[in-house]
């Protein structure tokens, strides 16, 4: 598995200092279960922010010193964290469908769940958070079959747990992640080969084209 599209700097950097609410933070902690690289940045971020704060209390000659052995550091921290991430994962975390934290959330793998229905082949579950400014979901869609057309109120960030889904950004496969805006008007479609399973993430509902589906908007709950 090759992760292509990653979480941004901006919401790392967030999730780093713990000022994410509960929705955006189950994204970004599962897409890092299944991303080595992310891993990697994330350690990266923790050990600078460590060392800015160590840096602080030093004398101001001393700031060039601190800087090349900060950067020193986070080389050989990141490779070190790289490396026992790829001997130490554990057996499960290759085979379960949901990753740690999202499985918790849920109680229990896919094959356990009980998904209800959205329409055209299509299910969801909806996962209780704390979070009352962020919706969030398990999609499922069914293979070959498109996500109908829809832009966003707000932010939407969905990443593939299962099979793939491709839209007008490219094309998105287990592990990867969909950082979605207002700006941004799509259709997914899931691959052909299996159904593809997706959390999702938002804090607007969608706006859909389809005025039959803004109709019953409401008892869906998207």
């Amino acid at each position: 598995m090759t992760v292509r599209h990653h979480v941004s700097d901006e919401l790392l950097m967030d999730y780093a200092s713990g000022s994410l609410t509960e929705g955006w933070s189950i994204a970004v902690a599962t897409h890092l279960a299944l991303c080595p690289e992310c891993r990697v940045r994330l350690f990266r971020m923790e050990a600078a922010a460590g060392v800015l704060m160590e840096c602080a209390a030093v004398e101001t000659s001393d700031v060039d010193t601190s800087w090349a052995q900060m950067q020193k550091r986070m080389a050989g921290a990141g490779q070190a964290l790289a490396s026992h991430k790829k001997s130490q994962e554990p057996l499960r975390a290759k085979t379960a469908v949901l990753p740690e934290p999202l499985r918790s959330y849920l109680g229990t793998d896919v094959d356990k769940l009980k998904w209800k229905p959205l329409g055209r082949g299509a299910y969801h579950i909806p996962i209780r958070t704390g979070d009352s400014e962020t919706s969030v979901r398990l999609l499922r869609i069914p293979a070959g079959k498109p996500v109908p057309e829809h832009s966003h109120g707000g932010r939407e960030l969905t990443l593939v747990l299962s099979g793939s889904f491709h839209d007008e950004t490219g094309e998105f496969r287990r592990g990867d992640l969909e950082d979605a805006d207002d700006t941004l008007e799509h259709q997914p479609v899931a691959g052909k080969d299996e159904d593809c399973i997706c959390l999702a993430v938002t804090d607007a509902p969608l706006r859909f084209k389809s005025r039959l589906l803004r109709l019953i908007q409401p008892v869906l709950g998207i």
